[in-house]
């Protein structure tokens, strides 16, 4: 099993930037994609961005494209969502999340979520 833990959320300025962590632990980390999504109040979560157990494939939503970055970091078993030029409708609770396969991600099905942190952006 694999526990998630995310941290580096917080309340900041548009335009500003922020990077979240994602510290996990459990069995084969370094064989799982990983993600992260977001779930703002009142709307539906919403898939933001996933990185392969290798790091080599990437995928981003097309609303954060050129603003966030994902990466990871298998030796210290954490992933990152890099997060810049920050606007009030990221504001949002980030989940990061884990699967057991490249699909699990990309189709949104991840196996393992953890907690969240909350971002919140003013204008």
């Amino acid at each position: 099993q694999v526990q998630l833990v995310e941290s580096g959320g917080g309340l900041v300025q548009a335009g500003d930037s922020l990077r979240l962590s994602c510290a996990a632990s459990g069995r084969s980390f370094s064989t799982y994609a990983m993600g992260w999504f977001r779930q703002a109040p009142g709307k539906e979560r919403e898939f933001v961005a996933a990185i392969s157990w290798s790091g080599g494939s990437r995928n981003l939503a097309d609303s954060v494209k050129g603003r966030f970055t994902i990466s990871r970091d298998n030796a210290k078993n954490t992933v990152y969502l890099q997060m810049n030029s920050l606007k009030p409708e990221d504001t949002a609770v980030y989940y990061c999340t884990a699967g057991d396969t490249w699909m699990r991600i990309t189709t949104q099905r991840p196996n393992y979520w953890g907690q969240g942190t909350q971002v919140t952006v003013s204008s």
